[in-house]
């Protein structure tokens, strides 16, 4: 199943099921003759040495996409960016599989680097989703760690005079 939420141009959507990031990516491409650059990032789950058998994320269908489609409103003017791209599962995540998929299209690389790091970094730190971790000895409840909010911090320091 796949929530969507089209904003500014670009699209939000979670999903439980797997998803296959190079068709994606093919996809997004196809008829960008005025855009320079196309910049992406998939987030894999890890399975940190067998310490973590399943991921588990938790959305509120409507509220995350709302919130997720305002900041890619934000990346959209911030950087100039032509489109933009977010698909990110939700449900129970095997390690190997992706979990995430950002793809930015802009007229000229940095605007495209730039923002899909700036994408990355609010959905690592802010974006309201609940991450349980599933392992051999049960399962816990994973917080953004501090070098996520540091490099989250870095985007709002750059906007100070």
């Amino acid at each position: 199943m796949t929530l969507l939420r089209k904003g500014f141009g670009g699209q939000v959507r979670l999903t439980f099921d797997p998803f296959d990031p190079g068709a994606l990516l093919t996809q997004f491409c196809q008829g960008r003759s005025e855009v320079g650059a196309v910049a992406t990032f998939t987030g894999i789950a890890r399975a940190e040495a067998g310490a973590t058998v399943a991921l588990e994320l938790e959305a509120y269908p409507g509220f995350t996409e709302a919130e997720i489609g305002k900041v890619a409103d934000r990346a959209r003017a911030r950087f100039g960016l032509d489109d933009l791209q977010i698909l990110h599962r939700v449900g129970r995540i095997a390690p190997g599989e992706p979990v995430v998929f950002v793809a930015t299209a802009a007229r000229h690389r940095r605007a495209a680097f730039e923002a899909c790091d700036f994408l990355m970094d609010y959905l690592k730190s802010k974006a309201p989703f609940w991450k349980k971790e599933h392992g051999p000895d049960g399962a816990r409840w994973v917080e953004p760690t501090d070098r996520d909010h540091a490099d989250l911090t870095r985007w709002e320091e750059e906007t100070q005079p």
